[in-house]
C-alpha cells in the first residue's frame, strides 16, 4: 500500500509537470502566431507601400524622392527577413514546447499504468489470501466433521 501512495505522489507530481507543460506550448503557440501574423502584416504593408509609390512615381519623382522611398523599402524589408526569423524562431520553440507536453504526457500515462497494474497485483494478492482462507477454513471443518463421525 505504501507503494500505492508512493506512486500517487508520482502521478500528481506528472500532472503537475504536464499542466506547466501544456500551458508553456500555450504560450509558444500564442507566441508564434502573433509573430506569423506580424511577418504577414509587414509583408502586405510592404507590398501596399511599393504599389503606392509605383503609381506616385508614374506620375513624377524626384531623385532624392527615389533614395528616400529605397531606403524605407530597405529597411522594411530588413525588419521582415527579421520578422521571418523571429517566426522560425518562435515555431521552433512551439516545436520543443509540443515535445516537451508529449514526454510529460507519456510519463503520466506510464505511471498511470504502474499504479493500475499495482492495483491489480494486489487485487490477485488479496483474493489468493482469501481463497487459501476458505480453502483452510473447508479443510478444518472437513476434518471436524470426520472427527465428530468418528467419535460417534
Amino acid at each position: 500500500m505504501d507503494s500505492l501512495a508512493t506512486l500517487a505522489t508520482v502521478l500528481q507530481h506528472a500532472q503537475t509537470e504536464r499542466d506547466q507543460a501544456l500551458a508553456a506550448m500555450r504560450q509558444a503557440e500564442a507566441a508564434a502566431e502573433a509573430a506569423r501574423q506580424q511577418h504577414a502584416q509587414l509583408h502586405s504593408y510592404r507590398s501596399e507601400y511599393r504599389e503606392r509609390w509605383t503609381s506616385r512615381f508614374r506620375q513624377q519623382g524626384t531623385v532624392e524622392l527615389l533614395h528616400c522611398y529605397q531606403g524605407f523599402a530597405g529597411r522594411l524589408d530588413q525588419a521582415i527577413t527579421l520578422q521571418n526569423r523571429s517566426a522560425d524562431q518562435a515555431d521552433q520553440r512551439l516545436q520543443k514546447a509540443r515535445e516537451l507536453l508529449l514526454a510529460k504526457e507519456q510519463r503520466m500515462a506510464a505511471v498511470g499504468k504502474l499504479i493500475e497494474r499495482r492495483r491489480a497485483e494486489l487485487h490477485r494478492i488479496n483474493e489468493r489470501r482469501e481463497q487459501r482462507q476458505t480453502d483452510e477454513t473447508a479443510a478444518r471443518l472437513g476434518h471436524a466433521r470426520r472427527e465428530a463421525s468418528l467419535h460417534l
